[in-house]
């Protein structure tokens, strides 16, 4: 899952930053309104993290102007403004949730993955696909009730394709929202943590297999069939 924040007080971004990664989130991080606005625009991303003080534009206009654009990303509003009328300005504006600095990680990490299960009400905290699940709150990974370990980049690869279980999704998705927009990564990175994937979960069940190559569409799909 990938996440944007946009805050311009670059120790509080950074450290947001360091705990999401440490989460296996790829994040991206900008300090200015009018950058972060538009990244947000060219990008796909699953929640945006946005302080509503900041420089070139502020967080509210963001927000008006994403929805403007129907561009309808949860949005979590952070700022040290707690006033009823503040919450209901960035409310009116399009935003999701809202957090008042200063603030708990714990509690930051929590709303967020409210927001990225929000979109789709039938997706629990456990994501299942035939006999894998993945447990989100502990970061657990089973097969036939056996644990799978995964590096980070594994699990928020598999994470990706089963939110989007039955689903085609091309390596140009899987990069945008399990990479950082930063980092350097060609389409054959995506081929080989899908074979390192393969070989954990579908390697001991031969006949079994859950992770298919979507020929002449240059992606990939999880299901229980081809």
């Amino acid at each position: 899952m990938r996440i944007l924040v946009i805050e311009d007080e670059h120790k509080i971004a950074n450290a947001i930053k360091r705990g999401l990664t440490h989460e296996s989130y790829a994040v991206d991080v900008v300090y200015d309104g009018t950058e972060g606005y538009d990244l947000a625009c060219i990008e796909q991303y699953d929640v945006i993290v946005l302080d509503i003080m900041l420089p070139g534009m502020d967080g509210i206009e963001i927000c008006k102007k994403l929805r403007e654009q129907n561009i309808h990303t949860p949005i979590l509003m952070l700022t040290s403004k707690s006033q009823l009328e503040d919450k209901i300005t960035g409310f009116n504006a399009g935003a999701d949730d809202y957090l008042t600095k200063p603030f708990a990680f714990a509690e930051l990490l929590v709303r967020v993955r409210a927001l990225i299960r929000r979109p789709q009400n039938s997706v629990g905290l456990v994501l299942t696909v035939a006999d894998l699940t993945l447990d989100t709150a502990n970061y657990e990974v089973k097969r036939a009730g056996q644990k799978i370990r995964l590096s980070n980049k594994e699990y928020s690869l598999l994470e990706y394709l089963m939110r989007h279980k039955n689903q085609a999704v091309t390596k140009e998705q899987i990069i945008n929202h399990v990479w950082d927009y930063d980092a350097d990564v060609l389409p054959n990175s995506v081929e080989v943590y899908i074979k390192h994937l393969r070989t954990k979960i579908d390697d001991p069940y031969p006949n079994k297999p859950l992770i298919y190559t979507i020929k002449g569409f240059g992606g990939y799909k999880i299901s229980e069939e081809p």
